[in-house]
């Protein structure tokens, strides 16, 4: 249902307090109607740890040769255990000096990934050319603290059609409740979902859920997509969370994620 009256709310994060506006429920709609996961009739699998950096994946890996993870902070255990696959991993992080395993199959860069109007931003589409140019398939791990959005707009889809499965951080989602924020999330919504299909979220548990108007969005979710000729079956997950999943921050409840981004949305 479409609302042309802007909302107002005051919703309590952590220890702050922030005031969201938004121009319209529509494009918010659209949004859930785009990030809504599908049973895509392939298991999911964890890789990586039990905490942070660990990511629910299809089990399709076979034929992947190379990952590309830009902003790996200080864990690696996603990278490794695709290591143990026998799948290279290409790994950049501006913020950090090397990554936290050293590994045969590893090559790391001190890069920043992002936009190209970024300063001294070297585009994903640059990275790539330069470190991978065999066809074989690839996967994409990408937590770069909202530059992703950019990456997204900008990246070729030729580009993100040579990722099978890509796991990508989403972060900033409760800009869902900006009309400026509703805007550019919807975009780099809706140019993935040409290509993919989201087969698991999982909200990351670092900061409390944004809530207006009984609408409820964890500001950073973990969002893995498999493209859509890899598909074996697409029917609505009714359930969350899945068994696999596990809190990012220990110590602290894990988010389960909000009824209205999965199933049919309703209560």
């Amino acid at each position: 249902m479409s609302r042309a009256t802007a909302w107002t709310k005051k919703a309590a994060l952590g220890a702050g307090v922030m005031v969201f506006r938004t121009g319209g429920r529509d494009v918010l709609d659209a949004v859930l109607d785009l990030a809504r996961p599908c049973d895509a009739g392939v298991p999911l699998i964890r890789i990586g740890g039990d905490g942070d950096g660990g990511y629910l994946v299809p089990d399709d890996l076979a034929g992947i040769r190379a990952c590309f993870s830009p902003g790996v902070s200080s864990v690696s255990d996603f990278e490794a255990d695709l290591a143990q696959r026998g799948i290279r991993s290409f790994l950049a992080d501006h913020a950090v000096e090397r990554p936290a395993l050293d590994n045969a199959l590893f090559d790391f860069e001190k890069l920043f990934i992002g936009p190209g109007a970024a300063q001294n931003a070297v585009s994903l589409a640059d990275w790539v050319d330069r470190k991978w140019r065999d066809d074989s398939e690839m996967i994409l791990q990408m937590d770069i603290e909202g530059s992703e959005y950019g990456v997204i707009c900008e990246t070729s889809r030729a580009l993100l059609r040579r990722f099978r499965i890509m796991v990508i951080e989403f972060h900033g989602l409760d800009r869902l409740f900006d009309p400026f924020g509703q805007q550019l999330i919807h975009i780099a919504f809706r140019k993935l979902r040409q290509d993919f299909e989201v087969v698991h979220i999982h909200p990351n548990n670092c900061c409390e859920p944004a809530v207006h108007d009984g609408m409820v969005i964890p500001p950073v979710m973990e969002f893995t997509f498999l493209r859509k000729d890899r598909l074996q079956g697409k029917t609505p997950v009714t359930s969350f969370p899945h068994p696999l999943d596990r809190a990012n921050v220990a110590g602290r409840p894990d988010i389960v994620l909000p009824r209205a981004w999965y199933g049919d949305g309703a209560d």
